[in-house]
């Protein structure tokens, strides 16, 4: 079982503002456009964000869990099956302007991602996943409908949160969906490789808020081994892209933050992710 360690923050070296004017619901409200631009550092060498260009809307895509089984894996742990319910969207279909991108792309096509505590997702091809927990655990599971290149579906209906526990004997219960504002962390992840290093997908998810100037935001704070460290902070919930950010290993640790630009306290408020990125294979 992954378990939640207290990520310290990295040191900034360089710091972004990315203020926008669209605000969207965090529980997947209104539209996910994206046609506002993005602050750009003074030096080529850091690092950019630019916002991704408004993507195909699939505004009457549904996705909802059918059914959650649990069964007994062993002494320890319980093997759990979600099925999920996918209306109005094509899993395993390109979505049409994926050559257009320029980014890392599945060859596999649209997708769900699944997002279990909030470490890396599982990419689900088929509507159904099958996983391993440990007995007297707690879990959250963020999904939500995923275009072929990574890129979150934002709007209402398109995305779920689901709370459970698995007792000591292996049985499950539902319980309740934390209430308080929460953020899912997506991409980037895995490994970049060429031409992928050049536009590299920025996308998280939001839930129980909204973003804005003056209220909640989230801070990207990007760390390469390169010595390339930039902070970047979104007061509007859309996706971007993040250029110049040199070769080899990165991570980024995302914070949700309050208005007065503290951290928030609570579950799913902040997750740390490393990611690689190569010039050529073989990745080092």
């Amino acid at each position: 079982m992954k378990t939640y360690s207290k990520i310290t923050a990295i040191a900034v070296c360089s710091f972004l503002f990315f203020s926008t004017s669209c605000q969207n619901n965090g529980d997947g409200g209104q539209s996910d456009t994206n046609d506002s631009t993005a602050a750009m550092p003074a030096e080529a060498e850091h690092v950019a964000i630019t916002a991704v260009d408004t993507s195909p809307q699939f505004k009457d895509a549904q996705l909802a869990i059918a059914s959650v089984k649990a069964e007994k894996a062993g002494a320890d742990s319980a093997k759990v099956t979600f099925n999920f319910n996918v209306k109005n969207y094509e899993l395993k279909q390109q979505t049409s302007d994926a050559g257009n991108k320029l980014c890392s792309n599945s060859d596999k096509g649209q997708h769900i991602h699944f997002i279990l505590d909030n470490m890396p997702y599982q990419a689900l091809y088929e509507p159904t996943n099958t996983i391993t927990v440990a007995n007297n655990s707690d879990h959250i599971l963020m999904a939500f409908l995923s275009r072929s290149y990574h890129e979150s579906l934002k709007t209402k209906g398109a995305a779920l949160v689901y709370h459970f526990s698995i007792d000591g004997k292996g049985n499950l219960k539902k319980l309740a969906v934390p209430s308080t504002p929460m953020v899912f962390y997506s991409r980037p992840k895995g490994d970049y490789i060429g031409k992928d290093t050049s536009n590299v997908l920025f996308d998280f998810y939001v839930w129980n808020t909204t973003l804005s100037p003056d209220g909640y935001k989230v801070r990207a704070q990007i760390h390469n081994e390169s010595g390339r460290d930039t902070a970047i902070v979104m007061t509007e919930w859309k996706s971007s892209f993040l250029h110049n950010l040199g070769m080899g290993k990165s991570f980024i640790i995302l914070t949700l933050l309050d208005k007065d630009n503290k951290p928030v306290e609570g579950p799913n408020t902040q997750a740390m992710r490393h990611f690689n990125l190569a010039a050529q294979e073989p990745m080092q």
